[in-house]
């Protein structure tokens, strides 16, 4: 059997739609070899366990997607090909994937959902597949969160960092010990993340050098500098130039990362935020 995942909520309700784009695709119809089983309600494990080596899965969504199917099958072997569709608003892990370990067809999830990093916060535990950040994009996403709630459709995050960094955000002090090392400390943070792939935050490119098929993460802090400094510098971010400002930018590879904030303030977790964080703890 052929199966077609999808999130019916994504994309503001027309999740379904990529579903059908995808049966175009294939030039196939909804039937005996072919069906559409949708992810909200759907008990992961327990869909995964039914299926055998002859099944083939065509998943379809985005980072938010991807993480919670991470999460939900971590430790379970999957037994047939779980190709990946791209769906949702964002792909960060697909850019990645597609620059970094081109294939020929679609990728299978299988190799990519396996070994991540974890990250404890707010006494909770989780797997993520391309970044965490405190700072300014928790921020942002907070206020995302509070926008769509309003029933505000379309979001342009950028302009909303820009108005964040300008008017709303305070830097905190930040404390960071990497590999169990003697902590460091950074006045004025603006943001810091600890990454798995190269991309978050819907195509910036965080940490240019970073192998998700490796080891060990990159820790990216932002600190130091003026609002009118930091803001010239965000647009280089999209191209991972903005490592080369090392005055106001320090980029540490490292397979565990702590940090305490002197400021509770949000993070997001592969887009998805979490609030009011004090510290959190990343390893690989």
């Amino acid at each position: 059997m052929n199966y077609v995942l999808f999130n019916k909520l994504a994309n503001n309700g027309e999740g379904e739609k990529w579903a059908d784009a995808l049966f175009k695709t294939l030039g196939v119809s909804e039937g005996d070899e072919y069906k559409k089983v949708g992810l909200v309600g759907l008990d992961m494990k327990e869909f995964v366990g039914k299926l055998s080596a002859d099944d083939i899965v065509y998943f379809v969504g985005g980072d938010g997607s991807i993480n919670r199917l991470a999460n939900d099958l971590d430790g379970i072997e999957v037994p047939c090909p779980f190709y990946l569709i791209s769906g949702g608003t964002g792909n960060d892990f697909l850019k990645d994937i597609t620059e970094n370990y081109p294939t020929e067809g679609y990728t299978d999830l299988r190799e990519y959902i396996k070994n991540l990093p974890t990250i404890r916060v707010n006494g909770e535990e989780r797997k993520f597949i391309n970044g965490i950040g405190y700072g300014v994009d928790g921020m942002c996403c907070e206020i995302a969160d509070e926008l769509k709630a309003k029933g505000k459709k379309k979001i342009n995050y950028t302009s909303l960092s820009i108005n964040i960094l300008l008017f709303k955000y305070n830097c905190p002090t930040a404390t960071v010990t990497i590999d169990d090392g003697e902590p460091q400390t950074f006045e004025k943070v603006w943001l810091a993340s600890a990454m798995n792939g190269r991309y978050y935050g819907g195509g910036m490119k965080e940490a240019p050098d970073q192998d998700r098929k490796g080891d060990s993460l990159t820790c990216v802090i932002w600190h130091g500098s003026g609002k009118i400094k930091t803001l010239s510098t965000f647009p280089s971010i999209f191209k991972g130039e903005h490592v080369k400002k090392t005055d106001m930018i320090t980029v540490i590879p490292a397979k565990k990362i702590k940090v305490k904030f002197d400021i509770p303030t949000a993070m997001q977790i592969d887009g998805e935020t979490v609030l009011n964080v004090s510290e959190y703890e990343v390893w690989k």
